[in-house]
C-alpha cells in the first residue's frame, strides 16, 4: 500500500475529526432522550437529567410497552416497511434492468424523463389530489404505494447494472436464457451489495415517513409509529391524565421519551446486519456513470 503524503494524512485526519464531531453532535439528542426515558419523574421535573439517567427506573418503559396502541402502530410501521421495501426493490429492479441496456430503444427518453422528474417535483396539492383520486385516502396502502419509485435510487441501480460484466450475460444467452432468467438467476445473486444499500435507503424512508400519513391517514388504527409519537407529544389526551401520574414514577416527558427511543431501536438493530453490504454498495456508480 502506497504511503500517504503529509497533505493527504492531514486531510484524512481532518475528515476523521470532523466526522467524529458530527457523530457526537448527532448522538447528543438521542442520548438525552434515552436518559430521560430511564429517569425518575422527580429528576426529569427538576431538570437534573443530561446524558445519563438520574433515579434509574424502568417504570416508563413498562407502562408504554403495555400500551396496545403503541404496539399496533409499531406493527403498522413494520408491515408497511417490509412490504414497501420489497415492492420498491422489485419495481426498481424491473425498471432498471431494461433501462441499463443499450439495445432498449427508448431508454434515453425514459432516463431524461426520470431526471426531469427529479428536478421538478410535483406540487403538494396535485400530489394529494392524485393519491386521493386513486383511492388511497385513509388507506394503509398510502404508506407504501407513494414510495414505490425513487428516481435517485433508480438511477443508482441503472448505473450498477450498466457496470455488470456483460460476459456473464452473454454466456447465459448462449445457453438460451431469456431476460428474466438472466436477471433473477445471474444479475440479482451478484447484486447483494446494491440491493442491501437501496433496501436500507427505502426502509429508512418508509419507517420514518411522517408527511405521507399526516396527509392521507385519518383513522388512528392505521397510524404508523411516527404519527403515533407525534400524537403522544402534541395531544395531551393521548397520555394518562395528570391526576393518574401523581402516584407513579413517570410523567408525560418520560413517556414521550420512551416512545421516541422505541421508534429508533429497530433501525439501529437492522443497520449492523446490513453494514458489510452497505459499505460495498455505497460506492455504486462512483467509477463511471
Amino acid at each position: 500500500m502506497a504511503k500517504l503524503s503529509h497533505s493527504d494524512r492531514a486531510l484524512r485526519t481532518a475528515i476523521i475529526i470532523f466526522l467524529c464531531i458530527f457523530s457526537i453532535v448527532a448522538l447528543v439528542p438521542l442520548l438525552s432522550v434515552a436518559a430521560k426515558s430511564f429517569s425518575s419523574k422527580l429528576a426529569v421535573d427538576s431538570d437534573q437529567v443530561a446524558f445519563w439517567p438520574v433515579g434509574w427506573t424502568l417504570d416508563s418503559w413498562v407502562f408504554m410497552l403495555k400500551e396496545g396502541d403503541l404496539w399496533r402502530s409499531f406493527m403498522v410501521s413494520l408491515a408497511s416497511t417490509l412490504t414497501g421495501t420489497f415492492l420498491c426493490l422489485l419495481v426498481n429492479i424491473l425498471m432498471a434492468y431494461p433501462l441499463a441496456k443499450k439495445e432498449f430503444p427508448v431508454a434515453k427518453v425514459l432516463l431524461l424523463a426520470i431526471v426531469i422528474s427529479m428536478i421538478f417535483k410535483a406540487p403538494l396539492i396535485p400530489y394529494f389530489l392524485t393519491v386521493k383520486g386513486i383511492g388511497l385516502y385513509d388507506n394503509p396502502l398510502a404508506l407504501v404505494i407513494p414510495h414505490t419509485i425513487s428516481e435517485f435510487n433508480l438511477l443508482i441501480m441503472i448505473t450498477f447494472m450498466r457496470q455488470f460484466p456483460q460476459e456473464l450475460e452473454e454466456a447465459a444467452v448462449v445457453e438460451g436464457a431469456g431476460y428474466f432468467r438472466r436477471l433473477f438467476r445471474i444479475v440479482l445473486p451478484l447484486s447483494k451489495a446494491s440491493l442491501a444499500t437501496l433496501g436500507l435507503f427505502y426502509a429508512v424512508v418508509i419507517w420514518n415517513q411522517f408527511q405521507t400519513p399526516l396527509l392521507f391517514i385519518q383513522s388512528p388504527q392505521w397510524y404508523p409509529l411516527q404519527t403515533k409519537i407525534r400524537q403522544l407529544i402534541s395531544d395531551e389526551n393521548a397520555l394518562p391524565p395528570m391526576g393518574a401520574l401523581f402516584d407513579v414514577n413517570y410523567n408525560a416527558t418520560t413517556l414521550q421519551s420512551v416512545a421516541i427511543v422505541f421508534a429508533v431501536i429497530p433501525i439501529l438493530l437492522v443497520y449492523p446486519a446490513l453494514q458489510k453490504y452497505f459499505a460495498k454498495g455505497a460506492m455504486i456508480g462512483s467509477v463511471k456513470g
